[in-house]
């Protein structure tokens, strides 16, 4: 008799509410004993009915959340308002993981920073950042 064992202890998956973005990888993960992290789109409502509440860390906007926010989507000033993400976005502005590829990073930077960024990255960065430090203990 074989053990189940799981490939990974963790799913990520951050697609954007209403994208259906998430797929059966997620599934084949969570029968496999992987916890799944994750926003309301596509498989991952699904799992989280089977699973239940407290065996799916979500994070993110709603699928209406969603649709209200795209009227008036601003990530500039939501990126001036969090230090964390400007951080992040400083390590992959000054090049600091492209030095020898120069540049490389300028599309997916005017991709997030843009209004009309279909996947609105930067609305669902905050609430994965604090669920994931609250999973691992990190918060006070």
């Amino acid at each position: 008799m074989g053990k189940i064992c799981p490939g990974a202890d963790l799913s990520e998956q951050i697609s954007t509410a209403g994208k259906e973005a998430s797929g059966t990888g997620n599934m084949k993960l969570m029968m496999n004993g992987a916890l799944t992290i994750g926003t309301l789109d596509g498989a991952n409502i699904e799992i989280r009915e089977e699973v239940g509440d407290n065996n799916f860390f979500l994070f993110g906007l709603t699928e209406e959340q969603v649709e209200e926010m795209r009227h008036h989507y601003d990530p500039v000033s939501m990126i001036e308002r969090d230090d964390d993400l400007q951080r992040a976005l400083n390590l992959i502005e000054c090049e600091h993981f492209s030095q020898f590829e120069p540049g490389i990073f300028g599309d997916i930077l005017a991709s997030i920073k843009s209004p009309h960024d279909p996947w609105m990255t930067v609305a669902d960065f905050r609430s994965y950042v604090d669920d994931k430090a609250c999973r691992s203990g990190l918060s006070g």
